[in-house]
Parts: structure tokens; sequence; C-alpha cells
């Protein structure tokens, strides 16, 4: 079984993640480690010198590489749903779960992070905001499309990780086992 988590960046794929690859005894990739492994080179990195368009296409390589791996659960990048036919291929090799957060919480994870992070790096707090709000809006109907949502504000992480790992054990879709 794969077990693939999708959501804004912010909202604790990666965390949640690392978690739930313990509970279950899962490998646990995070798709963007995997992507700075394979360039050997950062995300940002790649951004700058390559941009948008090539990241995202190393970015599907690395995601059918992880969904050919079985037991593992798989951290994507906020936008890895929201491109070429990504979501389709997620849903079918994987379980899929949306960590949904609201703007604001969004924002107050991420006004702390923005050196770390290329696509918000240069943005003052309302242009940050207003970023989060209109990229949100574009990305939910992909995130929306997941096999389970899961309202990932002010949850305890261990409690998230074994509701996911609850449902997903319980699914009994053939094709993700």
């Amino acid at each position: 079984m794969r077990i693939t988590l999708i959501g804004f960046m912010g909202c604790g794929k990666t965390t949640v993640g690392t978690v739930l690859a313990d509970r279950m005894g899962y490998e646990f990739l995070d798709l963007d480690k995997v992507i700075e492994t394979t360039a050997n080179n950062s995300i940002s990195g790649i951004f700058k010198t390559h941009g948008e368009e090539e990241f995202r296409k190393l970015e599907q390589e690395a995601l059918k590489v992880a969904l050919s791996k079985n037991n593992c659960v798989i951290a994507t990048g906020g936008g890895t749903p929201c491109f070429f036919d990504n979501m389709e291929m997620i849903n079918k090799d994987s379980v899929s779960v949306y960590l949904k957060m609201s703007v604001d919480s969004l924002f107050e994870r991420l006004e702390t992070e923005q050196g770390q992070r290329p696509l918000i790096s240069n943005f003052n707090d309302k242009e940050l905001k207003k970023f989060i709000s209109e990229l949100l809006l574009k990305r939910e109907p992909y995130y929306n499309k997941a096999h389970y949502k899961v309202k990932a504000k002010n949850i305890q992480i261990g409690a998230l990780a074994d509701f996911i790992r609850q449902e997903c054990l319980s699914s009994t879709d053939a094709h993700i086992k």
C-alpha cells in the first residue's frame, strides 16, 4: 500500500508523513528530498537555475518513482497534484489524503518559513496572504480530488497519523494494496 499526502505548502505533510510512516512501519518519501537527491541541487537552486517548468518535470518523474514503491508514505510538494496528470496517478496508485488548512492558518505557518520556500521568498506579509489565498483557490480543486480530506489545524500529529492509518487500512480498494 502507498499513502500520498497532499495539500498546500506548510500544511504538515512532511511532519505527519514521518509519524505515519513510522507507526505503519513504512518507508517515508519526501518528494522534494527525492528531487533534490536526483538533481543534486536544492529546490531553490532548481527554480533559480532551470525555472518552475523544469522543476515540475523533475517532480513528476520523482512522483512516478515514488508511486512504484510498496509500503510507503509519500509527502508531495504543494503543487504536485496540480500539474500534468499527477493527481490522477496519485489516486490510481495510492490512497490520497488532503491535509486541509485555512488561508489564515497557512499564513501563520508560512510567514516564518519564507527563506526556505522559493515560491514565497520575496513577499511581505500582505503579499504573502494574498498569494496563499489566490494559489489555494487555484489548487483546491485538485486537492479536493483526494480520497480523504482531513482538517489539519490544531490536531495532534499522532492523532492525525492514527486517523489516516485507520482509514487507509480499512479501505477496500484493491488497486491500492
